[in-house]
């Protein structure tokens, strides 16, 4: 696989919580550090996406916004 996006990050899959249409996959990424993508449970089929399988978090970002009280 090639692509343009740098944010790539390797890890393994906690779980996968499907909803009505959409899917929650939690992905550990080293030190207890975990990131959670929504995707469609339709991509999850097709991609074979389960818990303990590996993965990369691909992250393409065009805002990246941090607020604070």
């Amino acid at each position: 696989m090639r692509i343009s996006a740098r944010n790539q990050i390797k890890g393994t899959v906690i779980d996968v919580k499907k909803g009505a249409t959409t899917s929650h996959v939690r992905v550990e990424i080293g030190n207890g550090h975990v990131i959670t993508s929504a995707i469609t449970n339709e991509a999850v089929d097709e991609l074979g996406i389960k818990a303990k399988g590996h993965v990369t978090v691909v992250v393409k970002a065009s805002d990246v916004m941090i607020a604070v009280d």
